[in-house]
């Protein structure tokens, strides 16, 4: 006779998996699912027109909407901070890993942006970057001062249109004139602030620990000095925690600012700060277009898999070689 105790394990086991998956399938699988079948209609909740399917009208009205390209430019702009954060958190981890005296004080300071970022950070840093009395300001047209300008004032930052690539904001393309320090670089200075000391920073201590010593022992041997231990040793060890970061910080990057266009600019001036996140929000809760901000949701879904899937194609490459 056969057991019947594989079959009563089978049970309980179901059972033990049951909340997840309903919990999965109710507030993610089902979302997501709905949003697609959404992206098809012109559901709206103002109720303006009777619903119905439309196919893929929302799609095509997307890409010859002058906004999701000049939003989406936008949100490119304002991941050109990553390499830097990259950068800043691979030296910050070179020195926290050293055998200093507190070390362990020295890298809680150091992490101490990642806790605190949210709205209350934003606040802080939106009350900094103020250009009338604003304490950056202040520090930059000291230093005018010192070198007689005394002319000179120093960037609007939030308030100013401008920027270092003369993007223009109401329509795609360039002009000299948008050139300057503006709300874009604002929020790319904040971003790299909060970034250097953050989780990426303690992704590569964690790297940098993992790496044997026997391979600083062979350096030192070689006659390698610092830069050569870092460039042969150090880097090449570090390959597959870069390109975590690289592809997780890239994500992030398109998925991000909607907190800081919210809180600090409200999208503006004139949308120079509202990425293609921000742009869903005010589609979906701001003027109830709920069929057509789920069909950005998708090509921003779209966009993020097929940049992901190409960085593992052909990245990946360097991370084995």
């Amino acid at each position: 006779m056969r057991s019947k105790r594989p079959r009563r394990d089978l049970s309980a086991g179901i059972a033990f998996l049951l909340p997840n998956f309903l919990g999965f399938a109710v507030f993610m699988a089902g979302p997501v699912i709905f949003s697609l079948v959404v992206s098809f209609s012109n559901w709206s909740l103002l109720r303006t027109e009777p619903f119905e399917w439309v196919g893929f009208r929302n799609y095509v009205s997307m890409f010859t909407d002058q906004s999701f390209w000049l939003y989406l430019i936008n949100t490119g702009y304002l991941m050109l901070g990553l390499p830097i954060s990259i950068c800043g958190s691979l030296f910050l981890a070179i020195l926290l890993t050293r055998n200093l005296r507190g070390i362990v004080v020295y890298r809680t300071l150091f992490y101490l942006p990642a806790f605190t970022a949210g709205v209350a950070l934003f606040l802080l840093w939106r009350m900094l970057l103020d250009p009338g009395f604003g304490p950056i300001n202040a520090c930059i047209e000291w230093v005018y001062d010192l070198f007689g300008a005394t002319d000179m004032e120093g960037p609007k930052w939030l308030a100013s249109v401008r920027n270092l690539l003369c993007l223009g904001f109401e329509k795609v393309g360039f002009s000299t004139r948008n050139f300057g320090v503006g709300a874009r670089e604002a929020l790319i200075v904040m971003g790299i602030w909060i970034a250097i000391g953050g989780n990426n920073m303690l992704l590569y201590i964690a790297g940098i620990s993992n790496i044997p010593q026997e391979l600083y022992e062979a350096a030192d041997i070689d006659g390698a000095g610092a830069w050569g231990k870092f460039r042969h040793v150090t880097w090449p060890q570090l390959a597959p925690t870069t390109f975590f970061i690289g592809i997780m910080s890239f994500i992030g990057g398109l998925q991000g600012g909607f907190e800081q266009a919210r809180v600090m600019t409200g999208g503006g001036p004139a949308g120079t700060t509202t990425t293609l996140t921000y742009y869903i929000y005010t589609k979906a809760f701001e003027e109830f277009q709920i069929g057509y901000a789920s069909a950005i949701a998708w090509v921003l879904f779209a966009l993020i898999f097929a940049i992901t899937l190409v960085n593992w194609r052909f990245g990946s490459r360097h991370v084995n070689d």
